[in-house]
């Protein structure tokens, strides 16, 4: 409606103009009358001067409107009594507007409100931060592990501790870094995540900052009462049949209090010492081959790191993993989905642990004759390399899938139960790790995940 209304005063006032116009040239060149002309000149003159006016005026309002806007002053409002048709009809439009943008702003202020009190209540920190390192904005969880009662600018956490600031300023986005630190004399472990948001000109970097030393501690504990139960487990079967071993030869060769004679000792008293002995000969053997694992699971070498291409790895394990026994059904099959795909890391350590995946993948699948193990490369969500070994066995279950990272935990008659462990402690030294997921009877998927 304004913008009809608009084109009809602006066409009727262009129209009048050229009319003038027009009978000014037939005055000038026909009726050559100098008074006529004049007065034609005169009414062009204040037809155009309304125009101008009327034009500017629409201007005016609507350029102090914009600017209004811009500086975000919403409290103006226009008056439309005493005003014509089209005047009245501009500003009531604009009036509406700013009501609507007045309305805007403040359901705008109640969301801000609402999610700052959200961050305010969040256990884990969140400070927010630009390219320049001015903080927008820290919670009260990130003041608090840091120790800190305000937070302007990422410099004052140079000031907590310096290793904490260089991790943030160098933390890649959806990078995860744990920092030890120590504040108010104790120590915090800090698990830093970071994501960018914006855009390439006003980029604003969200930093989450969680202390998960509580939880670490548990794990820990954890960790020791489960290998402290299988150490003592193990330790027991094999130390009670020596101690019923030697009280049963300490009895044939006792009478009563005092010991027999050497005339008493028959044939028999000699086979059948000679049989517990051998028996507590095999269970210390048993017992020092146990000592033995323990010792290797504590003596992991330390990764010599380079690139190196995951073809040429694969190329390797397949030969290794040929001169493995299996059944006559059991297909492995390599799949490298990215050739050129590279890993940093000891190239020695990762078949290893590739090749004690596969070999864990044949003895679980003793008993399928159709066994199919799979080795795939590629890249995880995170970007990151990962190989992955995937059978069709008969799977893990729950209860089972969270003890086999434990040391001697085994579920094989003649397993040591440290395969598992030491493969997760070589990736935990090469800064990645070891997962894995199954599904009963359909599939079990273990995958090795590398840092770029």
């Amino acid at each position: 409606m304004i913008s009809r209304n608009l084109y009809m005063n602006i066409i009727i006032r262009v129209l009048a103009i050229a009319a003038l116009s027009v009978l000014l040239g037939y005055v000038i060149f026909s009726a050559r009358s100098v008074r006529l002309s004049i007065i034609c000149i005169l009414a062009i003159i204040i037809v155009t001067s309304g125009l101008v006016s009327y034009l500017n005026r629409t201007n005016r309002n609507i350029r102090f409107f914009f600017d209004s806007v811009v500086d975000e002053d919403s409290s103006f409002t226009f008056p439309v009594d005493n005003k014509s048709g089209i005047v009245r009809e501009l500003h009531q439009s604009m009036n509406i507007f700013n009501m609507q943008l007045q309305t805007l702003k403040l359901e705008i202020r109640k969301q801000e409100h609402y999610f700052s009190r959200i961050l305010e209540h969040l256990a884990t920190g969140i400070i927010t931060y630009d390219d320049k390192g001015f903080i927008h904005h820290a919670n009260t969880s990130a003041r608090r592990l840091l120790s800190t009662e305000a937070l302007t600018h990422l410099r004052q956490v140079e000031r907590v501790d310096a290793k904490l600031y260089r991790t943030i300023i160098n933390i890649k986005p959806q990078e995860r870094k744990l920092v030890p630190i120590h504040t108010n004399h104790e120590e915090v472990q800090l698990l830093l995540k970071s994501t960018i948001y914006g855009t390439e000109d006003n980029k604003v970097t969200i930093l989450s900052i969680q202390d998960i030393k509580h939880e670490l501690d548990e794990k820990e504990v954890d960790s020791w009462m489960r290998l402290i139960r299988v150490l003592m487990h193990e330790i027991m079967n094999s130390i009670t049949p020596i101690t019923s071993l030697s009280e049963s030869l300490t009895r044939i060769f006792r009478k009563g209090d005092a010991p027999i004679t050497a005339g008493e000792v028959s044939d028999k008293t000699i086979s059948t010492a000679l049989q517990g002995l051998n028996v507590i000969v095999e269970q210390g053997k048993g017992l020092s081959a146990f000592v033995e694992s323990y010792r290797k699971l504590t003596r992991i070498p330390r990764p010599e790191l380079k690139l190196f291409r995951v073809t040429d790895l694969f190329d390797r394990v397949r030969i290794l993993s040929d001169s493995l026994e299996k059944g006559p059904g059991t297909m492995i099959f390599f799949d490298n989905a990215e050739p050129g795909l590279e890993i940093y890391g000891d190239e020695n350590l990762i078949s290893l642990v590739l090749l004690n995946l596969i070999k864990n993948a044949i003895e679980a699948n003793e008993g399928n004759p159709a066994c199919n193990i799979r080795i795939g490369s590629r890249r995880g969500i995170n970007l990151n390399p990962e190989i992955c070994v995937v059978d069709n066995g008969p799977g893990i279950s729950g209860e089972n899938l969270e003890e086999i990272f434990i040391p001697f935990f085994t579920t094989k008659e003649k397993g040591s139960g440290i395969g598992l462990t030491i493969s997760k402690q070589i990736m935990g030294a090469h800064g990645g790790s070891l997962k894995v997921r199954s599904l009963p009877g359909i599939e079990t998927i273990f995958c090795m995940s590398f840092q770029e």
